[in-house]
């Protein structure tokens, strides 16, 4: 019996990389899958539909339901029109993982606007798409007593160039910190019908190989034990999981996985503070007492050195 039987899940960005394997994963435990993925390169440009066609075949073969769907979820009305493909389909909509994703990297000084523009369309305002018409019909659906209250599941998939930052990659940054804090404000709004969660994968996928060279070193070495810790299947259990009845309690989070590493985060919080005894602060008190608070903050990490730490 697998911890998804009976479920049906729409995931996007479903024909390659994480989105493929989080597909596999979540059909081998029963679930009834709506592949979608444009068939675009990593820059978002072209359209190939056997991608998520073959997808879709190889999960009718573990012996549950599959269905393919080509659109864009930077296109509102096509968001909701892959909800109204699940339902029709596969027989209804338990679980969105949201893992489409596109790279443009340029320098700040350099990027035009339609390069920042795309890379927020898709990550930011594509999970926006999915969540917004997903949460409408989970809420209809409890409403009517179709749905068990809570029982609906959204995975968000964000990254440390978000939360920690990363140079070139100030649009995809700016979109995956935002996909971080509209994952905590949904699990808010949404706690009567959804569990609304976000992992931030570091994997071995196009955009941290193909569309990001200084990555591949670290990307293709194994541990020390010989595990291939970013192989994107590594994540997949994660999505699995979350998507399940067991994780019912568990909402507004956000976890980073790394081969055999599962993190949790803390968001944003504050780390020193110091007080002008009842006074408004003057430019030059605030200068006076800044290098003490700085002292105060922990090392910055970086996206490079989390991943040398994962191979340890």
């Amino acid at each position: 019996m697998g911890m998804l039987d009976g479920k049906s899940a729409i995931i996007t960005g479903a024909g390659r990389g994480l989105g493929k394997e989080e597909a596999l994963a979540m059909a081998r435990e029963g679930c009834n899958i709506l592949i979608n993925d444009l068939g675009a390169s990593f820059d978002g440009t072209g359209k190939e539909t056997k991608i998520a066609d073959e997808v879709a075949e190889e999960i009718r073969n573990l012996g549950v339901k599959a269905a393919a769907n080509y659109d864009s979820v930077t296109d509102f009305d096509a968001a909701k029109g892959m909800i109204d493909q699940a339902v029709s389909e596969l027989g209804g909509l338990d679980i969105i993982v949201n893992n489409a994703g596109i790279l443009r990297d340029r320098m700040l000084f350099n990027m035009a606007e339609e390069e920042f523009d795309a890379v927020i369309a898709v990550h930011l305002k594509g999970t926006f798409n999915m969540m917004r018409h997903a949460a409408a019909f989970f809420r209809t659906e409890i409403k009517e007593g179709r749905m068990k209250k809570k029982s609906g599941r959204i995975i968000n998939t964000a990254s440390d160039a978000g939360l920690l930052g990363n140079m070139g990659q100030s649009n995809y940054g700016a979109a995956k910190a935002g996909i971080a804090a509209m994952t905590n404000i949904a699990s808010m709004e949404l706690k009567k019908y959804a569990t609304v969660n976000c992992i931030v994968p570091m994997a071995r996928t196009r955009l941290t190989t193909d569309a990001t060279p200084k990555m591949i070193g670290v990307m293709k070495r194994k541990a020390e034990s010989g595990m291939d810790v970013f192989h994107p299947s590594n994540v997949a259990p994660l999505v699995v999981y979350l998507a399940s009845k067991k994780a019912r309690r568990i909402s507004g989070e956000v976890f980073r996985i790394a081969g055999d590493k599962l993190w949790v985060f803390d968001g944003w919080r504050t780390v020193g503070r110091v007080d002008n005894n009842g006074e408004s602060f003057t430019p030059q008190k605030i200068a006076d007492v800044m290098p003490g608070l700085m002292e105060k903050r922990p090392e910055k990490p970086s996206i490079l050195n989390t991943a040398e730490e994962v191979l340890e």
